[in-house]
């Protein structure tokens, strides 16, 4: 009698999930990802345009892009964990439908009436500075809706439900973003090809400014249609803080810290100024990243931003300038889109059979044995065969990418006390953009186009590692990385039929 009402308590838990409001919420992360989709692939061909024959401003760009998100997502991440759902919605939205009207007001102004002669000029310099300051704080108010989304609503709605529907829920998002991966770039590759670079951003900023109240109205019906999401965040987060979380084991420690002699208290003023200090960088919310299971998975994946072996804003300013038209680099972005699309299909059927933890082993050597004719591209002596190359190599590399993000991802859902969950997912976005940052140094540093060969080999180098990172991880969590006893059975089973 008690099983049968445990059953029927579990079938009626895992039937709440409403199909309509899962819908409009991926209706919603498709408006929000478009958006930024067509920027992230616009923007570096309006800085090559520019500044033609040089990737200095693309990699400024990238510069102020990446330093934004690396010294402010651990400060996101706290402040999505402080306050209401409702608040981080309205936040999100408006901050990041007025960057985006910003930034595409100014580059309109500077593809307009500036050439590469105005370089020097005042009007010019500030209206590159509002771009650059506009597409930063766009990022970032794009971040505080992913942390929201990906990785603390999906994991609220499908608590109680079998783990096959949060693989489930994780794919279909990663796969609506690279649907937008895949049709964004190329529509903002023929609007430029074929009508003008002007006429791309002025249809950006009007998209983000006409969605964005579908967006909320989405949004909002998602709230209010899971209970979960819609009951008081302090009692959620007490209730997981009066467990044994990392947060109240570093709460402790800082008590016990202030507990000190007289002659620490004469020095107190030392004390407060380091405490200012540590709430402004978060000192904290890094402690609790490099204090979890999943560590070495986050800093493998981080990694992979330390690379130009993907459709960036580098590759694609480079790929402009060895003569490739914005609609095929569109294009052939695209097919890079949909390659990934079909990790996200591949994913669940893979995880079914084996581990996440080794999913996520097979798919980043899988992206590493793909780059290699990336590498072979370099010592190519035509210009577009090379560039070819290199875009099949990066196309189809992603399909390892994405089934890797899809698995650390998972390990961070699975194994991130809920009390650290957007503290950790803002730490791992920080992370991410700190090694994008170093990317985007490097272009300032090899900022003739002819050198980009260099940036692949080091980019290479740093894949590689990556993949090392997490094969050592496997290997310590399991204590093995292959079933040698089942392939010396199979081998020998073969050497007998024969």
């Amino acid at each position: 009698m008690e099983e049968k009402q445990l059953l029927l308590g579990e079938s009626s838990q895992q039937s709440a999930i409403d199909p309509s409001l899962l819908r409009r919420m991926y209706v919603g992360h498709f408006l929000s990802r478009w958006g930024a989709r067509m920027w992230e692939f616009s923007v570096a061909l309006y800085m090559i345009n520019i500044w033609p024959d040089s990737l200095l401003f693309t990699a400024i760009y990238g510069v102020v892009e990446a330093a934004s998100t690396t010294l402010f997502g651990p400060v996101v991440g706290t402040w999505i964990e402080k306050i209401a759902y409702k608040q981080v919605l309205r936040m999100w939205l408006l901050i990041r439908s007025l960057s985006f009207l910003a930034a595409g007001g100014a580059v309109t102004a500077l593809l307009v009436y500036f050439g590469p002669a105005s370089h020097k000029s005042v009007p010019f310099v500030a209206l590159l500075v509002i771009t650059n300051i506009s597409g930063a704080i766009s990022v970032l108010s794009t971040l505080a809706g992913t942390i929201l989304i990906e990785r603390d609503w999906v994991v609220v709605i499908s608590n109680g439900q079998p783990p096959e529907v949060l693989v489930r829920m994780n794919s279909i998002i990663r796969r609506i973003d690279l649907i937008c991966k895949l049709f964004a770039p190329v529509l903002t590759g023929f609007i430029i090809s074929f009508v003008s670079l002007v006429a791309s951003a002025v249809i950006l900023a009007l998209w983000n400014i006409l969605s964005v109240w579908l967006e909320y109205w989405l949004w909002i019906t998602v709230y209010n249609g899971f209970p979960a999401l819609s009951e008081n965040r302090q009692s959620r987060k007490i209730e997981v803080f009066s467990n044994d979380s990392l947060g109240a084991r570093i709460l402790e420690l800082t008590n016990i810290s202030k507990e000190g002699t007289l002659e620490q208290e004469r020095t107190n003023w030392k004390r407060k100024i380091t405490e200012r200090l540590s709430k402004l960088l978060s000192f904290d919310a890094w402690i609790v990243y490099f204090n979890q299971d999943v560590v070495l998975p986050g800093v493998a994946l981080a990694l992979l931003y330390f690379s130009v072996l993907s459709f960036g804003t580098l590759m694609t300013a480079t790929l402009e300038w060895k003569g490739i038209p914005a609609y095929v680099i569109g294009i052939a972005r695209g097919i890079s889109a949909i390659i990934g699309i079909m990790a996200t299909v591949v994913y669940p059927i893979v995880h079914s059979r084996i581990s996440t933890l080794r999913t996520g082993l097979w798919s980043i050597w899988t992206q590493w044995c793909f780059l290699l004719a990336c590498l072979a591209s370099i010592w190519i002596n035509n210009s577009i065969t090379s560039a070819w190359m290199l875009m099949g190599g990066v196309a189809a590399s992603r399909l390892g990418l994405w089934m890797f993000d899809l698995g650390v991802m998972q390990l961070m859902q699975d194994q991130v006390s809920e009390a650290d969950r957007c503290i950790v997912g803002g730490v791992q976005s920080s992370l991410q953009s700190m090694l994008d940052l170093l990317t985007c140094i490097m272009g300032m540093v090899v900022s003739d186009p002819r050198d980009f060969g260099q940036l692949v080999i080091l980019s290479f180098i740093i894949v590689s590692s990556a993949a090392i990172l997490y094969t050592f991880h496997c290997y310590r969590v399991r204590n093995h990385l292959l079933h040698l006893d089942k392939i010396l059975a199979k081998i020998n089973w073969l050497v007998n039929s024969l």
